[in-house]
């Protein structure tokens, strides 16, 4: 049985899909006015791994991640830089294609950018308004949060604080201030882009477009939404709202939300000044691997602490796994069959599984690999590892690679991020901290870096098909 917490029932519940085993997965994806941040990849990378277990699991998951490209963000941005807003905000969506394929995700289905379906949206906001659960006010059109009971149930926010009457037309604001929401907006600029539709030019608020987008590629009713918890009021709310008073049907199965990423003990955000980007940690030397690894390490509704030590001890685990992996591979293998050590190898399988069937416990799950990874190591140690039981590991290991995208990498190193890591490892050696530069050493011999030392300094290169 496989269980995830469903943000809308506080609660864990088993997970069945309306047609399994077909599974529809809408991932909340960036707001492209800017280059994505590390804590916005800590919801996309748990994301990733949702994902890639339920493949693992059996699912045939069909998977939606959206590109917010016009909202208050990005149209003022792209205004004051006196340029288009797909001008704009194609780089960034660059930028971010780039950095998924760098920490190895499995691309989406689908990236719908909402300047694409503006016809959609104006269809959806036209069903609202024959509802009258939307009206009209001074060209722009606002959803009736006292027309839909069931307000207020993901978050809890509208049962504290509903301001009946009074609407709003940002598209994020303060929490705990539950107004009409804004589904299309009326230009308030000359130059601001905008729509035809048969309530007046405009441009769609942020929440109807995810409602659009997530069914036409889903359907009205689908199994998993998405986000980071700051998504939960008040864009996942209203997007619930507004989808189930225009359809009448249920929007979603199971609600799930990330806890946030901190840097320094507070949240990571570009309005705190405190962010750093997958590009910044690269180019000090942080391979995308560690970092990957560092992001799916903690249970994803438990806030996870990014620092300089953090990012070490992730690399320092990969490379456990590195080493092992050599070991299995280089070290001739015993004669003699070892039907415990094969056992283990079977047992830890299935522990793994059954750790990431309860909502994802991938630190309980990782805590199963060291232990297979140790008793392993002591069998080798003993000359007590056939070839039985080194292609049993290796295959745990590669179902396991398979959900977590780490134990194995076979994407070339970046020049400058080698260059990064032996200069990490001579400031180890200097310091006399031998077990980070063996570390750094098995880490690039993993990734292909074959390293030399010389009385003028280290040189490397990249194994070729001799070496």
């Amino acid at each position: 049985m496989i269980r995830f917490h469903n943000t809308a029932s506080g609660q864990l519940e088993e997970f069945v899909p309306i047609d399994p085993p077909n599974v529809g997965l809408y991932t909340c994806g960036p707001t492209v006015h800017d280059t994505a941040h590390i804590g916005n990849f800590r919801t996309f990378t748990w994301e990733d791994l949702l994902r890639r277990f339920l493949e693992y699991a059996g699912f045939l998951v069909r998977h939606v991640m959206n590109i917010t490209d016009v909202d208050d963000k990005t149209i003022a941005k792209a205004q004051a830089r006196g340029v288009a807003l797909d001008a704009y905000t194609a780089p960034f969506i660059e930028r971010f294609l780039e950095d998924l394929d760098a920490l190895r995700f499995r691309r989406a289905h689908e990236y719908p950018r909402a300047t694409h379906h503006v016809p959609g949206m104006i269809a959806l906001i036209e069903r609202l308004l024959a509802a009258d659960i939307a009206y009209v006010r001074d060209g722009s059109v606002y959803f009736r949060i006292d027309r839909f009971p069931g307000y207020g149930r993901l978050s809890g926010v509208g049962r504290r604080s509903l301001r009946l009457g009074t609407s709003v037309d940002v598209d994020e604001y303060d929490k705990d201030d539950a107004r009409d929401f804004v589904l299309w907006k009326a230009p308030k600029e000359a130059h601001e882009p905008r729509w035809d539709a048969p309530f007046g030019p405009g441009r769609p608020g942020w929440h109807i477009e995810c409602s659009a987008m997530s069914m036409k590629y889903l359907g009205e009713s689908f199994d998993i939404h998405t986000g980071g918890v700051d998504n939960i009021f008040p864009h996942h709310e209203n997007e619930l709202a507004q989808s189930e008073a225009a359809t009448g049907r249920p929007f979603v199965r199971m609600w799930m939300h990330a806890a946030h990423l901190q840097i320094e003990g507070e949240k990571m955000a570009k309005s705190a000044g405190n962010f750093l980007t997958l590009r910044d940690l690269v180019a000090e030397g942080h391979a995308p691997r560690t970092l990957r690894h560092l992001l799916i390490g903690t249970h994803y509704r438990k806030s996870l602490a990014l620092s300089r030590d953090t990012l070490r001890q992730a690399a320092t685990e990969l490379s456990r796994f590195d080493a092992l992996r050599f070991r299995l591979e280089n070290e001739p293998p015993a004669a003699d069959a070892n039907p415990a050590l094969a056992e283990a190898a079977g047992t830890a399988s299935a522990e793994f599984r059954r750790t990431l069937s309860d909502d994802l416990n991938v630190a309980e799950a990782m805590a199963i690999l060291f232990g297979l990874l140790r008793e392993v190591n002591t069998a080798l140690d003993a000359r007590r590892v056939s070839v039985v039981e080194r292609d049993a590991v290796l295959a745990v290991l590669h179902g396991a690679d398979g959900v977590l995208g780490t134990l194995e990498w076979p994407e070339e190193i970046p020049d400058a991020a080698v260059e990064a890591l032996i200069r990490r490892r001579q400031e180890a050696r200097a310091a006399k901290d031998f077990a980070e530069s063996d570390r750094i050493r098995i880490e690039l011999a993993a990734r292909g870096i074959l390293l030399e030392d010389t009385p003028h300094g280290p040189r490397w290169k990249r194994r070729g098909p001799g070496d």
